[in-house]
């Protein structure tokens, strides 16, 4: 799979790494963020915050959209 921003911009070499959590599409290494999310448990009724994050990559255009 190729990345879909380079296509839209022209390069159509660029491999994409994987695909955005948010809307699907397949990002490379420039156009893409890896995140931290906190993991939530529930432990009885209260959730429980899990001490490492979880990763999840977003494209470009989703992490601005989470930032505005």
């Amino acid at each position: 799979m190729h990345c879909y921003d380079c296509s839209q911009e022209g390069h159509n070499e660029a491999t994409g790494i994987g695909c955005c959590t948010r809307c699907g599409l397949f990002t490379c290494a420039n156009h893409s963020l890896i995140m931290r999310s906190p993991v939530q448990r529930p432990i009885g009724v209260i959730p429980m915050t899990s001490a490492l994050p979880a990763r999840r990559l977003v494209c470009g255009a989703c992490r601005t959209a989470e930032a505005a």
